[in-house]
């Protein structure tokens, strides 16, 4: 046997691929229930964040900051496995997917208050004073005049935040998470060919490759035009 046939037969075994596509296509599955649950969740945490901040509140906007600044510094597997292994202590007892989920989701959390923020904050002034000068209330202006422009300037940074983040799911692995990664390793272990974690890799490509396409499409699409 050639080293290519060997290389082909211990990463590209069409037999063992055959074997535990199904596994594989259920790692998936869950990984797209995950990533969709961290997305919706986290970013919409975040702009409420945003949006509470910007009322001006020193003692809130202190202590929003701070958890912050807090889930931005620690890494995602820190706060899983904090999750996970230490709530139990106080009689709760999330699963590895709520963990998994909660974890990934307050990153994002953190990460998106802060560029809502940064859009939020370079609306000029001016913006906010004619829109007052019109009759609308601070709520009314913020919402209706200062947001839309706002989140149209967040997506790019936006965009490539979450994508980095969902890609994260795979952390799921390290609490007993059935998604792609989770699925993969148990099929190599089972196997002893890691040409299911080539079957895995697939998965993901097929899956987050077309979030970066519409990740570009939505920057292109929403940037301003000059």
């Amino acid at each position: 046997m050639s080293n290519w046939d060997r290389f082909v037969e211990t990463f590209f075994n069409g037999r063992m691929m055959a074997k535990y596509l199904p596994d594989i296509a259920y790692g998936t599955l869950v990984t797209v229930e995950l990533a969709a649950l961290v997305i919706v969740s986290g970013l919409a945490a975040g702009l409420a964040l945003a949006l509470l901040r910007s009322l001006g509140y020193r003692p809130v906007n202190l202590l929003l900051i701070f958890v912050v600044d807090l889930f931005r510094a620690l890494p995602p597997l820190v706060i899983i496995v904090f999750i996970y292994f230490g709530l139990p202590a106080i009689d709760v007892s999330p699963s590895g997917f709520v963990s998994t989920w909660l974890s990934l989701a307050m990153v994002l959390m953190a990460f998106s208050e802060e560029i809502f923020w940064a859009g939020i904050t370079s609306i000029p002034k001016g913006q906010w004073e004619a829109a007052r000068s019109t009759g609308l209330s601070y709520g009314q202006t913020l919402i209706s005049v200062v947001l839309p422009q706002a989140i149209r300037l967040t997506i790019p940074p936006l965009t490539n935040r979450t994508i980095a983040i969902t890609k994260g799911t795979a952390l799921g692995t390290v609490v007993a998470v059935s998604e792609i990664l989770g699925m993969a390793s148990s099929a190599v272990s089972n196997s002893y060919n890691p040409s299911p974690l080539t079957l895995g890799a697939a998965a993901y490509l097929i899956l987050f490759f077309p979030m970066v396409v519409f990740g570009r499409w939505l920057e292109t699409k929403m940037r301003w035009k000059r």
